[in-house]
């Protein structure tokens, strides 16, 4: 089961409702969950002829855990709260209210984005159609559920293009009811079901608004000649072998980031190809690649070998910025088209659409190793590391001790013996880490929503990183 995009998941998600009884009309009123549910409610408000607004939400996380909600807050002062998961974490009055008081903020900041003066539109007593892009773990669509049944509504309704087979299990009691287009298996992430889930913009969420309330929306604003994304295939030569690449840099990329997973399947992994798509939406270039060819993958010996792996790495990072550690130029082979013909001048230093790019290493396996050893080679010129259920450890204790970018390790909450070797690799880094523990994900991340989390992670850290001058030279101390 497959989506085009959010417009065809709304005309497929409003065909199921259209047989649901009490729906359409001035007694419904359809609210998205921004900003990727407002595409597919706007087709099922248009379809329905109800009255489409949003219903903006914030989680409350736990202070000293973010990632774990202990409840959320709507607009008009509403808030929900999970007792259980407070008790557990110990969360004070006053540290609720520190939390609640900085998201409050954020509330009416976006709130004030999307509406302008107008008020949200009236709840009570009416039927509720919540709807979003699809769910994963379900944290946010209960918290909008509970939300606009705390503002009145009379029955809720929550509807979704796509969702794990267990959704119903953990949303049952949340809302009256639930309706789904499909719930394939396996599920890793949403996004996996549609063939463009490119990041919706403010502007079109504006524009949707706008159309439904049959106003003017804003101008459109013209993409330059000539604009648009950047993908195609790359044979890169290293060390007398030729490994396959997917490169992909979109308009105003800030920075490039290198896939690397000891076991060869980078370029075809669906875990990092969907990692490397949100981080294509976050405007970072990135470039998927095997570390080994197929009949070099067929001796295991290989695939923990982390001088192999890591030196290949530091040869096409190296080549990819055109620097060497001093910024000077490497003297590697250079990138060829797919079809194995140079297209490139001989003085250049790699692909043109990343000259210049501040670099990042995203290592999965053994392939976080391979990232740290070429961190640790190419020193200042690698701005950002993220290891997703990686293996640090074997990057070695002397690697390890050299490595000056800042070091994100995301790792799965059920994965126990990799999360151990993952706390005692970052004892053994002296820059600035951090040690991410995603709940209830497993060493794959395939548990609904977790690889979600993770991606989430790896981009909010090299957006931290990689625009900003220098590559955490100075050692510092842990952080948590």
């Amino acid at each position: 089961m497959r989506f085009t995009d959010r417009t065809d998941a709304g005309r497929r998600l409003a065909a199921r409702l259209a047989g649901l009884a009490g729906l359409g009309g001035p007694g419904t009123v359809v609210v998205a969950l921004p900003r990727g549910g407002v595409p597919v409610a706007a087709e099922v408000a248009a379809a329905l002829g109800a009255p489409l607004d949003l219903c903006v939400i914030r989680k409350l996380g736990v202070p000293y855990q973010p990632e774990l909600g202990m409840g959320a807050i709507g607009e008009g002062g509403v808030r929900v709260l999970n007792e259980s998961v407070m008790r557990v974490a110990g969360v004070t009055d006053g540290q609720l209210a520190e939390v609640e008081r900085r998201e409050r903020a954020e509330l009416a900041r976006r709130a004030r984005r999307y509406r302008g003066d107008r008020p949200p539109l009236e709840l009570r007593g009416r039927t509720v159609v919540v709807v979003d892009d699809g769910i994963a773990t379900g944290s946010t669509a209960r918290a909008a559920c509970l939300i606009v049944r705390a503002r009145g509504a009379a029955r809720v309704v929550l509807a979704v293009p796509v969702a794990p087979g267990d959704w119903t299990d953990r949303l049952t009691g949340v809302a009256d009811e639930l309706v789904c287009v499909g719930t394939p298996s396996p599920f890793f992430a949403i996004g996996e079901f549609y063939d463009d889930f490119t990041q919706t913009e403010d502007e079109e969420v504006l524009r949707l608004l706008a159309a439904a309330r049959h106003e003017h929306p804003p101008p459109a604003v013209a993409d330059p000649p000539g604009s648009g994304p950047v993908e195609r295939e790359l044979l890169l030569p290293v060390a007398g072998v030729r490994l396959a690449g997917m490169l992909t840099v979109p308009d105003g990329a800030r920075g490039v980031v290198v896939f690397a997973h000891g076991s060869g399947s980078s370029r075809h992994s669906p875990r990092n190809r969907y990692v490397a798509r949100y981080l294509n939406r976050a405007g970072l270039a990135t470039l998927l690649f095997d570390l080994l060819t197929e009949a070099e993958e067929a001796d295991r010996r290989n695939v923990f070998d982390v001088g192999l792996l890591g030196g290949r790495l530091t040869a096409v990072a190296r080549r990819l910025g055109g620097a060497t550690p001093d910024g000077t130029g490497g003297a590697d082979h250079g990138l060829t088209a797919h079809d194995g013909v140079d297209r490139r001048g001989a003085g250049d230093d790699g692909p043109p659409e990343t000259r210049g790019l501040p670099l990042g290493l995203f290592g999965a396996s053994t392939g976080a190793a391979a990232a740290l050893h070429t961190a640790a080679a190419l020193g200042p010129a690698v701005r950002a590391v993220v290891s997703r259920g990686g293996r640090p450890d074997l990057a070695g204790p002397d690697v390890l001790a050299r490595v000056a970018a800042p070091t994100l390790l995301v790792v799965g909450s059920l994965d126990g013996t990799v999360l151990d070797l993952n706390r005692r690799a970052r004892a053994g880094l002296r820059c600035d880490s951090e040690l991410a523990v995603v709940p209830g994900a497993s060493h794959l991340f395939e548990e609904p929503g977790t690889l979600d989390r993770a991606a989430e992670l790896a981009g909010g850290w090299f957006l931290r990183h990689l625009p900003a001058g220098g590559a955490g030279q100075t050692p510092v101390a842990h952080s948590s």
